[in-house]
C-alpha cells in the first residue's frame, strides 16, 4: 500500500503526459501530490480491515459505502479522476461503483 500511494503520489505530475519518456526526473516536485486513485486504495484498505466483515456480500457492500465515504471526504480530488460518475447517486450497486454503467 505504501508502494502504489507513494507511487501515485511521485507520478502525479506525469499523470496526463504523453510527452517524453524518461527516467530522469524528481521524485517529489511542487506539483506532486496524491490523487483519486491513493484515496481509492485507503477506501479498500479501510473496508478490508473492518473486522465486522466476514462475507463475500460484506466485502462487496463494505467496500462500496467506503468508497463513497472517502470519496465524498476528498470530492476535489476525485472529481479530477475517473471515478465520479457514481459516487454521489443515490442508488449503488457493487457493479455501478466499480464499472460506471456507459451513458
Amino acid at each position: 500500500m505504501y508502494g502504489a500511494i507513494l507511487g501515485d503520489i511521485i507520478g502525479s505530475p506525469y499523470e496526463f503526459d504523453q510527452g517524453d519518456k524518461t527516467k530522469d526526473f524528481p521524485l517529489f516536485g511542487r506539483r506532486s501530490v496524491f490523487t483519486d486513485d491513493s484515496v481509492m486504495t485507503v477506501a479498500v484498505a479501510e473496508a478490508l480491515m473492518d473486522p465486522e466483515v466476514k462475507r463475500a456480500e460484506d466485502v462487496r457492500t463494505a467496500v462500496a459505502a467506503s468508497m463513497r465515504r472517502w470519496g465524498r471526504r476528498y470530492l476535489t480530488i476525485i472529481r479530477k479522476g475517473s471515478k465520479a460518475r457514481n459516487l454521489w447517486r443515490v442508488q449503488y450497486s457493487w457493479q455501478e461503483t466499480v464499472r460506471p454503467k456507459k451513458r
